[in-house]
């Protein structure tokens, strides 16, 4: 996990930590490695956002847009973002012309979806999206997905860290599977205080959990995951029978 104040000239060494962080995980033998939300540019952008500089320095190899904004305290997201309302759909986007060109590609795989593998599939939820009425992982486990990975940008604030892994255990305890957390560490610049805490939860069980108050630059949590002990909970759950 990592996180940089956000300004313009601190792309280079937010990518420095993302490439120390994947080299540590593989060093770990992960398979699946998860970054915090806005890795690249920071979270805390505010007007950035508007700034060309703030999106041309990526490879962009799908967009999973946000379902659901955080709008309330300290993030004011709506200012910047909109939602995306169409699920299980997903489009060719074409990226604008100076995108396009810093990057060399013209267009992207853009909407609600997640990615099949032989033995899992494993789908994106996005920060706010987990403590909303009707959070995505609860269709998509419906549907199959057993791996979800949450990049996000929480702030400190007392409580909310055992707020974060009851939202977690709850996701996986009855319909089974594995939740990845992923968040961002140290002072966006401004007011805000990221406390990181990263975790891996399998069926209700925190496994792996991450330093909640690091100095560090980079720290990497990781978890040896059994996939058919996985599998044994989730088909439990879809194999109870219907009372009406």
């Amino acid at each position: 996990m990592q996180f940089e104040p956000m300004g313009n000239g601190f792309f280079d060494t937010n990518l420095k930590n993302i490439k120390e962080s994947i080299l540590r995980a593989k060093e770990a033998g992960a398979v699946i490695r998860l970054g915090p939300e806005l890795e690249i540019t920071g979270y805390g952008c505010e007007d950035h956002f508007l700034e060309l500089d703030t999106v041309s320095h990526a490879k962009i190899i799908m967009i999973r847009p946000k379902m659901w904004l955080a709008n309330d305290g300290n993030y004011r997201e709506l200012r910047w973002f909109t939602t995306w309302k169409q699920q299980n759909q997903l489009i060719d986007f074409q990226l604008p012309p100076d995108i396009s060109d810093a990057i060399l590609q013209d267009q992207v795989p853009f909407g609600y979806g997640f990615i099949e593998f032989l033995d899992t599939a494993v789908a994106a939820e996005v920060c706010e999206e987990l403590f909303t009425p009707v959070p995505p992982h609860a269709e998509l486990a419906l549907n199959g997905v057993e791996v979800f990975m949450n990049a996000s940008g929480s702030h400190h604030q007392l409580r909310k860290l055992d707020l974060r892994l009851r939202a977690f255990i709850g996701a996986t305890h009855t319909r089974g599977g594995i939740y990845m957390y992923s968040n961002h560490q140290g002072f966006d610049g401004g007011r805000l205080y990221y406390d990181s805490c990263c975790c891996v939860v399998v069926n209700g069980d925190v496994v792996a959990q991450g330093s909640q108050f690091s100095l560090n630059d980079v720290e990497v949590a990781v978890a040896i995951v059994e996939l058919d002990m996985m599998k044994f909970v989730i088909l439990g759950v879809k194999l109870l029978p219907v009372t009406l």
